[in-house]
């Protein structure tokens, strides 16, 4: 729905959350309350995003009726990324106070236990428990240990069983409602032990349940959370303050020292230093960065003093955008989940109908007590819940993207997740993709006059001062030569052609072709013959020479990446054998690329029309996918089944699928790899949960487990598929 002025817009975290259908509760109960629009509640993120009508609702509204349902709001300081501990505090009341960080949760240590209440009321539970079980053997008059018994009920069922007629109003059944019918029911049935064993169990699980999927959680925020709230910024005639990172404004100059996090997106002006890029490209290894370098927010300064031109606000640099990206991925549904939530939703009430099915029939058709068929029934109300089903793919998914972000990978959704792995056709483009999409010196030819060092030497101390790309890639060459330049003298510009200077007793021209024949210098026949072969190369010739004549050569190319060849490679021995290079360059120059990256298929010439068609012959053969830079690429990337851009942030992500943050082209391999895996996790998870279940449905109508196993059975069983999810956030 589009939203007219007159909406807000609500974001909050939600506390107490236990699988996927405590999210579609939120979900349901927020539906009646008038004014409210594009209602969304992620139990993987803990996050409700929705629109309301100020005239029709408040926010104090919408947060009671949160609450009503049993959970608890969890608001951020504004500014601050973050959040309460998610279990700090399952269907109590909300304190209305700024939520601060907390340690991460961690069920070892016995004082979370404690001073958690989600842990005392386990505790409280099970010493009711143990006291019940204790005056049980010891003789004592039954209501004792009843007494006993009911404390633990009361103490842990409180929360479970309110949540559970919350849902009866909803006229929604989820594990809550089922549990709390299943321990009535016992004690009514008079097995004080079977309920308060049941409650304890089921608080224990849920509980641990939520700390495991806690710390999936916390790790994704934890990776999220590395920028600076404050940076030092020159003001005042150049005097040092420091503020706030929300009110610095594009434009400014940051000081940044050795040790020191970049707070905001900029430009160096002055100094040069090593710095750490890998919570923003997943690299390891610092990268070099000088006047002109781009630096981003959240990375390590490492070395030297840096001065930075901010030119992104706080909300709107590269980190942002990535957070950003990663929680819409997350709270995106992916194929499978939409199926297991279709299935969940016609699965519950037909194991409810099947219950009371039980309970009547049972009875009249085996001719044994009504007790017996109505506990046979409450297992099964037990078991039923779909809470390991529900939660398979969103904690697959949820982990997997968050490694994913870690390694400079980001997948904009689990669509493109579960799609990465399965295509079966690779197109390239080659411009800044395959290649670095700027000149580097490939050969320094020398006639015989001097040596090619010289030649080289010439022309970089010509072109020290140029901001041509050509002058550039010349410059770059000399000083991995490390070849110590002159200072020439007397310096004449020739605009479209080249540049000419003095140094020691001689005047040399460097530049192109026209440059020379404008200046009467004559090539020999060989000279033409050379310059028309490095041509033929697709390669750029810059002439250098004197008023004697040519002294050398150097070509220039677009240069291949670093990590092509080995990016090609890596996805060849995943069994991606169908790579193709698609480029709107000369036939001559994509054959010399595709020898180079052992492609054994290309296509040259191409108009971005022609790419688009290029990509839908290939998606007749299967899934196909399209690496691109995003720039020239938006239609051949949209047509593809899923897209990958390299680079170029602000583009990628409007147009691509995954974003190599970094650029490494070896990361494609990663992502298809990492899908493949996530894919199978998923279906590890949903075919455990239908099978566990669907046999312990059985056993329990029959009469083989009792209402303490099937707990155990419902609740191990979200857990496991809990740890097997969580396996991917550890993928490297």
């Amino acid at each position: 729905m589009t939203q007219t002025p007159s909406l807000k817009t609500l974001q909050t975290k939600i506390g107490g959350m236990d699988c996927g259908n405590c999210a579609k509760t939120v979900e349901a109960g927020l539906q009646n309350l008038p004014g409210l629009t594009d209602i969304n509640v992620v139990f993987a993120t803990e996050s409700l995003r929705l629109n309301y009508d100020p005239e029709q609702v408040t926010e104090k509204a919408i947060f009671d009726r949160i609450k009503n349902l049993g959970y608890t709001i969890e608001q951020p300081t504004a500014g601050v990324s973050s959040k309460e501990d998610c279990c700090s505090g399952e269907h109590h009341h909300h304190q209305h106070s700024t939520v601060q960080k907390t340690q991460k949760p961690d069920p070892t240590n016995w004082k979370f236990w404690i001073r958690n209440r989600r842990g005392q009321s386990v505790i409280l539970a099970g010493i009711g428990l143990i006291l019940g079980l204790l005056t049980q053997n010891l003789a004592l008059a039954i209501w004792i240990s009843r007494a006993f018994y009911g404390i633990g009920i009361i103490i842990a069922g409180y929360p479970i069983a309110r949540a559970g007629l919350m849902e009866l109003r909803l006229r929604r059944a989820d594990m809550n409602l089922l549990m709390t019918i299943s321990v009535i029911g016992a004690v009514a049935l008079g097995d004080w032990f079977e309920a308060a064993l049941v409650v304890f169990l089921f608080s224990l699980g849920t509980t641990l349940q939520t700390f495991t999927f806690s710390r999936t959680r916390h790790a994704i925020a934890s990776l999220m959370d590395i920028t600076p709230q404050t940076a030092t910024v020159k003001r005042d005639n150049n005097r040092e303050v420091t503020l706030r990172v929300e009110e610095i404004q594009v434009g400014e100059i940051l000081t940044i020292r050795p040790g020191q996090r970049v707070a905001l997106d900029g430009v160096v002006v002055s100094g040069n230093s090593a710095i750490d890029q890998s919570p923003i490209t997943g690299e390891s290894i610092p990268e070099d960065k000088e006047t002109g370098d781009r630096v981003f927010a959240g990375t390590l300064n490492q070395t030297g003093f840096l001065e930075v031109q901010v030119t992104h606000t706080a909300n709107d640099t590269t980190v942002a955008k990535i957070v950003h990206l990663v929680e819409s991925a997350q709270s995106s549904r992916a194929p499978t989940q939409q199926w297991v939530d279709k299935f969940a939703e016609i699965y519950t009430p037909i194991v409810i109908v099947s219950a009371i099915a039980l309970t009547v029939i049972g009875p009249l058709i085996f001719g044994q007590p009504f007790s017996i068929w109505c506990y046979r029934a409450l297992v099964m109300l037990v078991i039923a819940c779909p809470c390991a089903l529900v939660i398979s793919t969103p904690v697959s998914i949820v982990s997997a993207i968050g490694a994913a972000t870690s390694q400079g990978v980001l997948f904009k959704g689990g669509n493109g997740l579960e799609n990465a792995g399965k295509i079966k056709s690779l197109a390239f483009d080659k411009t800044g993709t395959l290649t670095e999409g700027k000149p580097v010196v490939q050969k320094v030819y020398d006639l015989g006059e001097l040596s090619a060092s010289t030649v080289l030497l010439i022309a970089a101390s010509l072109e020290q001062k140029s901001e041509h790309p050509l002058a550039k890639a010349i410059i770059t060459k000399a000083k991995q030569e490390e070849i110590e330049l002159e200072t020439p003298e007397n310096f004449t510009a020739y605009p479209g052609k080249g540049i000419a200077a003095k140094f020691g007793n001689n005047r040399y021209f460097v530049g192109n072709r026209r440059l020379f024949a404008g200046e009467n210098i004559e090539l020999s026949k060989s000279a033409v013959s050379l310059l028309d072969d490095i041509e033929k190369l697709g390669q750029t010739p810059v002439l250098v020479g004197s008023r004697i004549g040519l002294l050398g050569v150097i070509a220039l190319a677009d240069g291949l990446r670093l990590e092509a060849a080995e990016a090609v490679h890596l996805l060849k021995q995943m069994g991606l054998n169908n790579l193709v290079m698609l480029t709107g360059d000369r036939t001559f120059v994509a054959q010399q690329i595709a020898q180079q990256l052992n492609l054994s298929e290309y296509k040259a010439e191409l108009l971005p029309f022609d790419k688009l068609q290029a990509i839908q012959q290939l998606r007749n053969l299967g899934s196909a996918g399209m690496v691109g830079d995003g720039i020239n690429d938006a239609p051949a990337l949209a047509a593809a089944d899923i897209s990958f851009a390299v680079g170029g942030i602000d583009i990628a992500l409007e147009t691509a699928d995954v974003v190599l943050v970094g650029s490494d082209l070896r990361k494609l391999a990663y992502a298809v790899d990492l899908s493949r895996r996530t894919v199978a996790v998923i279906q590890q998870n949903v075919i455990f949960s239908l099978v566990t279940k669907a046999l312990f449905l059985l056993l329990g109508t029959f009469g083989f487990v009792g209402l303490a196993v099937a707990v155990l059975a419902d609740t191990g069983t979200s857990l496991i598929v809990t740890a097997n999810g969580m396996r991917l956030f550890r993928s490297k």
